[in-house]
């Protein structure tokens, strides 16, 4: 059976890559003030700042914070936030858009109470026409993240996502009220709404024109003069085009067009709506899998939480461009946004950089997994919340399916067969172009409420890798999805030996349990360690790529996150289960994801190359674009080894003698690539390295700047845990540091950090003035380190 979705024409929001202008120049307080809704309440006093904001991310770790490790090990509290704006005298309305403010949110303006949203991760908006004025305007915002723990994960506090100031004609387009659907043969369905808030009948024409990349008019179509009455709101209206010669939007080729929807009273325009679009078509096959544009598409694809690492929850544009680069390079083709909404510039960039996304909605329905989450406030706010996700989403070409929950425990009982009922149904009622499924732990039909509601339109399991073959056995007739995998656990750089054996940690019966960890609450680099529930990555991806009916997966996860720090407790702070890990430095893991989902050459050797004389050393290689690998110490040949049909990497057991490791990769006895591993010296300087030295001005550009020790040969020193003081002079700063250390308790805001394992990060932050920045990294006993950087246009 084939089953047949999002065989349409799909509308992109369009983001705006740097700060609007209201977000600027702020107010803030941390502790509750009942007063500050007031608009003359005095806050000359508070911290200015630019918004989006993390108030928790620039506070110390500590065990004893009430979010727990679980949540990051950081503060949270409740805070105020106010905006003091001048509006000229209009005759519009105006509305303000939250993307997103964690949690609890209440907003006011000039004192009116606009209203309450507690889920801390959907956009809102507010139409605060009736409360505004000619003049000077107050906007309060109170931000309550004090109930805690309510996650399970590391959140962030505050208004964390952009804010708009919206000024709309009394004519216009309901807010995201636009809709395009469409075939492959290029025939467009647009659909939407209008209002009328002025007291008069307008009678209107809406035109909607599609340009190419290059900006050449494609086509255009006007619905029929429609009569809107004084007062309307909701008036629908349905339109159509043929698109010839389409160009579709792909993995490799994320072409877009550009639309226009105007809404026009004779010559005059009285609201425009600038998009873009992407064309695609996709289905799933129970037999053969996934087909993007009816191509064979294998889902190869991670899970993501929210936070950037140092920056906190924080929305930037560039540090959400930086993790989804680092990905592409490793193959990554799709992300699962785990386990909630996303910020809107991530599906920006996700249509532009070619990425399949999963939106998912909740973590939790009724049943709770913390004693503050989002249980308490699901029965009053779910349906709002699923459509204000849907409706700001569902025109994204990136966005292939929705996940109406994660790991819900509502597995487990009848009351999961009404409510996934009721949520695919609220779901559907606003776009039944893309395939709705639940992540399901329960991975046995029988016993899982939410499957038998029959509502689903996929098979989505979370791990249970060793029913995979047996899944139609399970599942007749069913699509299998893998919506989270593995759960492997690693620290970057850090390798316990013998590499052959694997086990589980923590585990799920005595037999299989490591009691204690390492002293330095390291987990191995090698793929060897996961927890009870998942698999190491070999043993999952084996299963995936051998069978065509297994669609793809989702890695848990992309990236090493704040919180969730299993298998260690305090001071671990943040999680081990990255490819990536928190500073964006990969894991050993991802270029074994990198030899397998993509087809550049490639080879990488490991371990380092630093161990006590005689010590039996585990290397292994990843490679693909060749037929073996030959291994030479110090110019001495240790042998040829060759992947089998099952293998993914390569191994040798060598006693370890100082000097070069060098792997040579070939083909049809043709060198592909060499590797060369050196033993290093003692630290002699530090080498900084920026991933870009050009940035912009004026939003908030980033330059991640590599920070590595190395010895007088420039050979990294694998164990080098030197102390580094970053400072700058010009019109930047040092938004965070870190070094991929999970254990690290030191404020990710210090501007001082000891390298792990040889390497550290600094975040370099453009401000509002443009010139050259300098960057100096000093550690005793090395020299000085300096690296120019320029903002500008």
């Amino acid at each position: 059976m084939r089953y047949l979705f999002g065989l349409m024409l799909l509308l992109g929001v369009q983001v705006s890559l740097a700060q609007s202008a209201f977000d600027r120049d702020w107010r803030f307080r941390l502790g509750d003030d009942s007063l500050a809704s007031r608009p003359d309440y005095k806050d000359a006093g508070w911290r200015k700042l630019d918004l989006p904001h993390d108030w928790s991310i620039a506070g110390d770790f500590s065990p004893t914070h009430p979010a727990t490790t679980q949540g990051g090990a950081l503060p949270a509290g409740i805070g105020w936030y106010r905006k003091t704006f001048r509006l000229p005298a209009t005759d519009k309305d105006v509305r303000v858009e939250f993307d997103g403010i964690y949690r609890d949110s209440e907003v006011w303006i000039n004192g009116h109470y606009l209203g309450k949203r507690p889920n801390g991760y959907v956009s809102f908006a507010y139409d605060i026409t009736p409360y505004t004025k000619a003049g000077v305007n107050v906007l309060a915002v109170k931000v309550d993240n004090s109930r805690q723990p309510n996650s399970r994960w590391y959140s962030g506090s505050g208004i964390y996502r952009h804010v708009r100031l919206v000024m709309k004609p009394k004519v216009a387009f309901a807010h995201q009220s636009i809709f395009i659907r469409g075939n492959a043969a290029g025939e467009m369905y647009i659909t939407g709404a209008l209002h009328n808030h002025t007291a008069k009948a307008a009678r209107i024409t809406v035109l909607h024109k599609l340009y190419d990349a290059s900006g050449r008019l494609v086509q255009q179509a006007a619905v029929t003069p429609l009569q809107l009455n004084a007062g309307d709101t909701g008036v629908t209206f349905a339109a159509d085009m043929s698109v010839d010669r389409l160009h579709l939007w792909s993995i490799e080729d994320p072409y877009r067009y550009r639309v226009v929807s105007e809404i026009r009273q004779g010559s005059a325009v009285l609201d425009s709506v600038v998009t873009f679009t992407g064309i695609r078509s996709f289905y799933f096959d129970e037999n053969r899998g996934f087909f993007l544009n009816n191509v064979s598409t294998k889902i190869k694809g991670v899970c993501l939480h929210h936070d950037l690492g140092a920056l906190g929850a924080a929305v930037n544009i560039r540090a959400i461009e930086r993790q989804l680069e680092i990905l592409k390079a490793m193959g990554c083709n799709a992300i699962r946004t785990a386990h909630n909404p996303p910020a809107p510039e991530l599906l920006e960039l996700c249509d532009r950089m070619g990425f399949l996304v999963m939106v998912e909605a909740f973590d939790m329905w009724r049943k709770k997994k913390n004693k503050f989450d989002y249980y308490a406030d699901f029965d009053a706010w779910h349906r709002q919340d699923l459509i204000d996700m849907v409706k700001r989403d569902r025109n994204h070409p990136s966005v292939f399916m929705w996940s109406i929950g994660n790991e819900i425990r509502e597995q487990f009982d009848s009351s999961g067969i009404r409510l996934t009922r009721e949520l695919v149904s609220i779901v559907k009622a606003v776009d039944s172009t893309r395939p709705v499924i639940c992540a399901l732990s329960e991975w046995n039909p029988e016993k899982n409420f939410i499957w038998k509601s029959g509502a689903l339109d996929l098979v989505a399991l979370n791990y249970h890798h060793e029913v995979y073959e047996d899944f139609h056995k399970h599942y007749p007739g069913q699509v299998f999805l893998g919506s989270e995998q593995m759960s492997a656990f690693a620290t970057r750089g850090h390798y316990d030996m013998p590499a052959d054996s694997s086990y589980f940690w923590p585990a799920k019966s005595p037999q299989k349990i490591v009691e204690k960890g390492n002293p330095d609450y390291t987990v191995s680099a090698y793929d060897q360690v996961s927890a009870y529930w998942g698999s190491t990555h070999e043993a999952t991806w084996k299963l995936i790529r051998k069978h065509a009916f297994l669609s793809g997966l989702f890695v848990w996860s992309g990236f090493d996150f704040l919180g969730e720090p299993i298998p260690y407790p305090w001071p671990a702070r943040s999680s081990y289960y990255g490819i990536v890990d928190l500073a964006g430095f990969p894991k050993d893991a991802y270029y074994m994801y990198q030899s397998e989902w993509t087809s550049k050459p490639m080879l990488h050797l490991f371990p380092h190359w630093n161990w006590q004389p005689g010590q039996v050393v585990d290397v292994w290689a990843y490679y693909n674009q060749a037929d073996e690998v030959e291994l030479f110490l110090n110019g001495r040949s240790l042998g040829v080894q060759r992947k089998g049909a099952d293998d993914l990497h390569v191994a040798w057991k060598v006693p370890f003698a100082p000097g070069a490791l060098k792997a040579v990769s070939k083909r049809n006895g043709k060198v592909v690539l060499e590797k060369t591993i050196y033993t290093a010296g003692t630290p002699a300087r530090i080498i900084l390295t920026p991933d870009r030295a050009k940035l912009k001005a004026r939003v908030r550009d980033l330059s991640f700047v590599t920070a590595t020790v190395v010895d007088a040969a420039g050979h990294l020193v694998p164990d080098a845990d030197n102390r580094l003081q970053f400072t700058i002079e010009g019109p930047g700063s040092i938004a965070g540091t870190d070094n991929g250390y999970q254990a690290d308790t030191v404020s990710l805001k210090n501007t001082a950090r000891k390298c792990w394992k040889g390497m550290a990060l600094a975040i370099v932050q453009t401000g509002d003035r443009k010139g050259v920045i300098r960057l100096k990294a000093t550690s005793p006993g090395l020299p000085a380190a300096s690296l120019t950087l320029t903002s500008g246009e």
